[in-house]
């Protein structure tokens, strides 16, 4: 139970990273293009693929804080289904380039950070 309950707290500090981060980037670069979603979905990969191998390489965190902070945390900040509406709505105005580059960037960013991510925990904590 006590996982669960990490689980949860992490899930609602995720929330309303994901809530600031987005807003602050909607401000900085505008509502042309869904920025604030593919921003948090990338730092969102990078910091699950730091966090996954950290916690599963090292004993530098539990179990129950791995799980807290990728289930928890990262699945709370993270938005692809934010991402799929937002690209179904481009879809549905006919915004074909806008919808089908937030597809290529996300998917290649996401899948990007990660990569970079498990390598910067490599870098740190070693394989």
């Amino acid at each position: 139970m006590d996982r669960f309950l990490w689980i949860c707290l992490g899930g609602a500090v995720g929330t309303g990273a994901r809530y600031l981060m987005a807003g602050w980037v909607l401000r900085w670069l505008g509502s042309g293009f869904p920025w604030g979603t593919f921003a948090v979905n990338v730092l969102g990969s990078f910091l699950v693929g730091v966090l996954m191998h950290v916690g599963l390489a090292t004993e530098l965190m539990s179990p129950t804080l791995r799980m807290a902070l990728t289930v928890g945390v990262m699945g709370g900040f993270t938005t692809y289904s934010t991402f799929s509406y937002e690209t179904v709505r481009l879809l549905e105005e006919e915004a074909w380039l806008l919808a089908f580059a937030n597809i290529g960037a996300t998917t290649v960013g996401c899948l990007l950070a990660c990569y970079l991510g498990i390598v910067a925990a490599r870098l740190i904590v070693g394989s």
